[in-house]
């Protein structure tokens, strides 16, 4: 006869107790929590977008998933950053805390970074003196504000800060950002959104299926 090998031999001879069972069981669980709860803070993180500051590219009710990591491992709550990776580009759509109430995200579009000139004269943004590209933005009012009552259509020329982003929402008459309440901070910046994963739309009740998987651009 075949001789058994000590590990089935073992195996079939030993019995697991249900404590064991609920402590292997219990286990897995605390690891799922902790790998999800690490993937969170450091890797990729889930939201919903609320509000229409970014229409068409974004439209209330999106999902949408964020790198975190892109911009380097930064460590929760405090905001610093203890392994940088990249800095955020002009053109990135960013996830960042609203600087007049941190508890609150907010998502807009890098029009300037630090050391750009800024410059918004009839609707038309200008980044260190040249015009930047409107194609992904949408106006829906035709009347152009006075820079003097309103910055929304003219803001005169700001350098950006050597730790500050300047951010503007696509759909420009109808976004409240950096022409209103000033720069982003880097620590702020939580990171890039980069895809639509879910995408429903209220009004209809119904799901848009045309936008999942969306890359953000």
């Amino acid at each position: 006869m075949k001789k058994k090998s000590a590990l089935q031999t073992t195996e079939k001879n030993q019995t697991v107790s249900p404590k064991s069972k609920l402590r292997e069981n219990a286990e897995a669980i605390v690891i799922a929590i902790v790998l999800a709860l690490f993937i969170r803070a450091f890797v990729v993180q889930a939201f919903k977008i609320p509000s229409g500051s970014m229409k068409d590219t974004l439209l209330i009710g999106d999902h949408i998933l964020v790198n975190k990591f892109i911009y380097g491992v930064t460590l929760p709550f405090v905001g610093t950053r203890i392994i940088p990776v990249s800095d955020p580009q002009r053109g990135d759509i960013i996830v960042f805390r609203y600087p007049e109430d941190p508890d609150k995200d907010f998502i807009k579009r890098l029009i300037a970074v630090p050391g750009d000139t800024v410059e918004i004269r009839n609707k038309k943004v200008y980044v260190n003196h040249q015009p930047i590209s409107a194609d992904a933005c949408k106006y829906t009012d035709p009347r152009v504000l006075d820079g003097d009552i309103n910055p929304r259509d003219n803001l005169k020329p700001l350098t950006v800060p050597s730790d500050g982003y300047f951010v503007m929402g696509d759909n420009r008459d109808n976004s409240y950002d950096s022409r209103f309440w000033g720069f982003v901070s880097r620590k702020a910046i939580k990171g890039k959104a980069f895809i639509i994963y879910w995408s429903w739309d209220s009004e209809d009740f119904g799901v848009r299926w045309k936008r999942i998987g969306s890359i953000l651009k």
